[in-house]
């Protein structure tokens, strides 16, 4: 059975009072041992899946397990007690205390356990010298660099031995040299009893993987299309939230585009007619969709890949003002 199980999960928040869902009826079954990455472009829902599975973000549907526990249902001492034992974060931006040494610094969740101080102090010293910062235990983060402040940061969120690590974009702010000490502990600390989650578009992690989840939509098939399409009123061509890789042009009839707001309710921000064309954003930033599509009344559309529509567009006069940009 796998030690992490996701079933159905969606998140949802509001932006700018539309409903904004970068994480959908997602699944996702991980073994003990892994090491795996969370593979995508920014707003894809890296750091918003890490979110729910440390505690922090409960998501609008679905379930999340780590071991047996239903994370999504924890609350009060129960939450508290999986944010502090079963789980350790690394951040992006190291968020190491200014005045603090490397090895108080790896004291501090320790101490709020109530771990005992020559304990603690015992327990941080070892894992310092674990990511080999036993000579720098007295140093302040200012006196370190990038990738030794990163690796204090991961002995501080092994403090507790978690069975679930979860790391954000560890690697955002270090350079090619400092890269690498930080790469090979990861790929150190995933051992069997232990999951590690990482957040992280870069792709040099990619041969270190055991495991690697693609969250950015899938890339555009230029050369597609075209393909007419006959559609029946009130009939959706896609949603808001959907992966696309196609844009359309209006041969007959009429296409509203609309979004939903938060709580359900729609917004129609467009209608386009004959010669109208929409969708092109998806594909072209592997974006998901930021709208609905659905024909008012009988409707034709034609769909093109983006190599496609370029040259219908550098053959065809510009289309007016009849085009959505929204999806």
């Amino acid at each position: 059975m796998a030690l992490l199980e996701i079933r159905g999960l969606t998140v949802e928040y509001s932006s700018g009072g539309y409903a904004a869902r970068p994480i959908e009826d997602f699944d996702l079954d991980l073994e003990s041992g892994q090491l795996v990455l969370l593979l995508g472009a920014s707003g894809c829902g890296k750091t918003t899946l890490l979110s729910v599975l440390a505690g922090i973000l409960t998501p609008a549907a679905g379930t999340a397990r780590f071991d047996g526990i239903d994370i999504i249902g924890l609350r009060g001492a129960a939450l508290t007690a999986y944010r502090r034992r079963t789980v350790g974060i690394v951040f992006q931006a190291f968020n190491l205390v200014p005045s603090l040494s490397a090895r108080e610094n790896v004291e501090v969740p320790l101490r709020a356990a109530g771990t005992g101080r020559a304990e603690a102090r015992r327990r941080a010293d070892e894992l310092l010298e674990r990511v080999d910062l036993g000579h720098r235990i007295k140093h302040r983060p200012a006196d370190m660099s990038g990738g030794q402040q990163q690796r204090v940061a991961i002995a501080r969120a092994l403090a507790h031995d978690p069975p679930l690590v979860l790391a954000d974009e560890p690697t955002a702010h270090l350079d090619y040299i400092q890269v690498e000490g930080v790469i090979t502990l990861l790929r150190e600390i995933a051992r069997p009893g232990r999951v590690v989650v990482i957040a992280t578009h870069d792709e040099r992690l990619i041969p270190l993987a055991d495991r690697v989840v693609e969250l950015t939509p899938h890339a555009a098939s230029p050369s597609r299309g075209p393909e007419r399409r006959e559609l029946q009123a009130g009939e959706v061509l896609f949603r808001q939230g959907d992966e696309g890789d196609l844009v359309y042009v209006v041969e007959a009839g009429r296409i509203e585009i609309v979004m939903e707001r938060v709580g359900g309710d729609e917004e129609l921000v467009n209608v386009l007619e004959p010669g109208g064309y929409f969708g092109e954003l998806a594909p072209m930033f592997r974006l998901r969709r930021s709208a609905t599509a659905r024909a008012q009344g009988p409707a034709t559309v034609v769909a093109y890949g983006l190599t496609q529509f370029r040259e219908l567009q550098t053959s065809d006069s510009t289309p007016g003002p009849n085009s959505s940009l929204l999806t």
